[in-house]
């Protein structure tokens, strides 16, 4: 299992120190988020001041930009990072892409399905110099000039991961794309008994392997150097679980236990911009089920036993100041990869 460090809301300034301390506590990957700043920029910032780590969005919403605006960009962060950029894209709720970016809602599985095959076909005409040629129901794509194909690179094959909660999507990423993103909100009981049949299918359907896969989360991680410490770090895992099931896209996971009730209750609360009260409704029994408690020293074990076997790439999902010191998370990290 390999070990992420996921940036969010990270000022593009900090991006250079961020991504050489992730690399010198041991991690795997480094991921950007699209959550207050640009995804891709960052990716810049980190593929000039890395030398071992992959680098990928986690996610760039997919729809505000057309495929060919993700291809290009992907195409330069490739070559840039020298071959260690992941393509990660995702869908967002309606909500979000018509009021707050702007942009037409169309059906967001196959539209996004559509868009990873449209990317290949770009990256196979820039590569390989394949005649531009595509027609589907909501991209086309028949014309590149040479004043605006960019050249051929030494690591052409870009991994695609897409992201998501829901059957339609494990489907399509077990079908045809090298990872999925799983929402950090989520449970092992919901991954063995959706996510991976439906990522395993998706795969059979391809004549492919689950393996062919990879399975990328965050874990809700809530832990201190003592029990004290742990006890504090609760409420903030609290409120973002609540923010996250409010959505009722995200609903499943929480009917997967027999909480659908309060699925519709936190969808109540946020329409009515109840945040607090939100919080009130995840249980201590919720935090057992979605969330990873324990220790600084027990840690390691706590995720891979949860983990292991299930999941290939993981980062720590952790809010506020969890309070180790850079030895302290050099050693979780190196414990926890096992």
């Amino acid at each position: 299992m390999q070990i992420d460090s996921g940036v969010m809301g990270v000022e593009v300034t900090q991006m250079a120190r961020q991504a050489r301390e992730a690399e010198a506590l041991g991690y795997d990957g480094i991921w950007t988020a699209e959550a207050g700043h640009d995804p891709y920029l960052p990716c810049v910032i980190a593929a000039a001041n890395t030398e071992r780590v992959s680098i990928g969005t986690n996610v760039a919403i997919a729809f505000p930009r057309s495929p060919l605006v993700h291809a290009q960009i992907a195409w330069d962060l490739q070559a840039m990072s020298k071959g260690r950029f992941i393509l990660g894209l995702g869908t967002q709720v309606k909500g979000h892409i018509e009021r707050r970016y702007s942009t037409q809602w169309l059906p967001p599985g196959p539209r996004l399905r559509e868009m990873v095959q449209l990317i290949r076909h770009i990256w196979d005409v820039w590569q390989n110099g394949t005649k531009p040629g595509f027609q589907g129901t909501y991209y086309q794509f028949s014309l590149m000039t040479p004043f605006f194909s960019p050249a051929p690179i030494e690591w052409p094959n870009i991994p695609i991961y897409v992201a998501g909660i829901n059957p339609f999507m494990a489907r399509t990423a077990g079908e045809m794309c090298d990872g999925f993103h799983i929402h950090p909100f989520h449970s092992i009981k919901y991954l063995q008994e959706t996510i991976l049949p439906n990522v395993q299918a998706g795969a059979a359907k391809a004549g492919r392997k689950r393996e062919d896969c990879v399975l990328a989360t965050s874990a809700f991680v809530i832990t201190g150097r003592t029990r004290a410490d742990v006890e504090r770090a609760r409420d903030p895992v609290r409120q973002q679980i609540a923010f996250y099931a409010s959505t009722r896209t995200y609903g499943g996971v929480l009917r997967a236990h027999g909480w659908g009730d309060t699925s519709n209750r936190l969808s109540e609360k946020a329409a009515q911009g109840d945040w607090a009260g939100m919080a009130s409704l995840i249980t201590d029994e919720m935090l057992e089920v979605y969330a990873v408690q324990g220790t600084f020293d027990e840690l390691p074990a706590l995720v891979r036993k949860k983990y292991a076997g299930v999941i290939d790439r993981l980062g720590f999902y952790v809010l506020g100041r969890a309070g180790a010191d850079e030895d302290t998370w050099r050693r979780i990290i190196a414990e926890t990869r096992g």
